[in-house]
């Protein structure tokens, strides 16, 4: 992984939210390029749970300041940033007041998902897509983990179709199991052809599951990883007809050679 550029767009990371999946493996397999000598950057939503003095979050004024259209309502992005200690990791957190600063992260407490949620989806794939223009960074590898990340490769692919960053970036995305019940709100894949994104490549979201969110992903994506030993079955029959590599569950404790092996041979190669 010497040098190769690798952008980690994650719903969840530890340690900045609670240990499952997801939030393991985000950091985990990161931490793993990080160490080859991959070059890295994380994004994740800055969810109001996130605990900023402790973790010691900062925001960054020169990244921040412009303002994302979503569903046409102007909504200022904020970016702020904070360092993994021991690791040498930083990581770039996505804000905004409307959408992230209730203190819960998909649900409120009794387990309702919140109705804005397909909006924080698709501000966090165009906040996380204009923050590495920003940067000017353009990676190898650009790899999805966890559903409210699902929009990034649909957005890279359509949306920022004519984006020289990222022409030459493959995008990975990780099927982990299902992760919530029902559906988000109906007027999803309206709010994302406001975009100028056609029906016909978001027609999976006139019910936006789980699984349609994670098919909408897949499709737009060059490569994937199945990252828990049981998925959705739905996924799992969808998955066998892709014509795409996608790499079988390999357990965490055991997934850094078989990652490393297929960015380097079936993503790359």
């Amino acid at each position: 992984m010497t040098d190769k550029k690798v952008l980690f767009v994650a719903s969840e990371m530890i340690p900045y939210l609670p240990e499952n999946e997801v939030s393991s493996l985000a950091y985990e397999n990161p931490r793993m390029v990080n160490d080859r000598g991959g070059q890295i950057r994380i994004f994740m939503p800055r969810f109001g749970n996130i605990n900023e003095r402790r973790h010691q979050l900062h925001e960054v004024i020169r990244l921040s300041g412009m303002n994302l259209v979503i569903n046409d309502m102007d909504m200022p992005l904020i970016i702020k940033v904070a360092s993994i200690p021991k690791e040498r990791i930083q990581v770039y957190f996505i804000d905004n007041e409307e959408y992230f600063k209730r203190k819960a992260t998909f649900s409120d407490e009794d387990g309702n998902l919140f109705p804005d949620n397909d909006e924080r989806a698709i501000f966090f794939a165009k906040g996380v897509v204009e923050t590495v223009k920003k940067l000017n960074w353009s990676p190898d590898i650009i790899h999805v983990h966890g559903w409210m990340a699902g929009m990034l490769p649909l957005y890279l692919k359509k949306y920022y179709a004519d984006e020289p960053l990222f022409a030459e970036s493959k995008i990975v995305t990780s099927v982990y199991n299902k992760d919530f019940d029902g559906t988000l709100d109906k007027q999803m894949i309206e709010k994302v052809k406001f975009d100028g994104i056609s029906e016909g490549d978001v027609h999976a979201l006139e019910s936006p599951d789980y699984s349609s969110i994670l098919r909408v992903a897949i499709d737009n994506s060059d490569a994937v990883v199945v990252a828990s030993e049981n998925i959705p079955s739905d996924l799992e029959e969808y998955l066998k007809n892709v014509d795409k590599p996608v790499l079988p569950y390999v357990s965490i404790y055991e997934f850094e050679d078989a990652y490393e092996k297929f960015y380097e041979t079936k993503v790359l190669g």
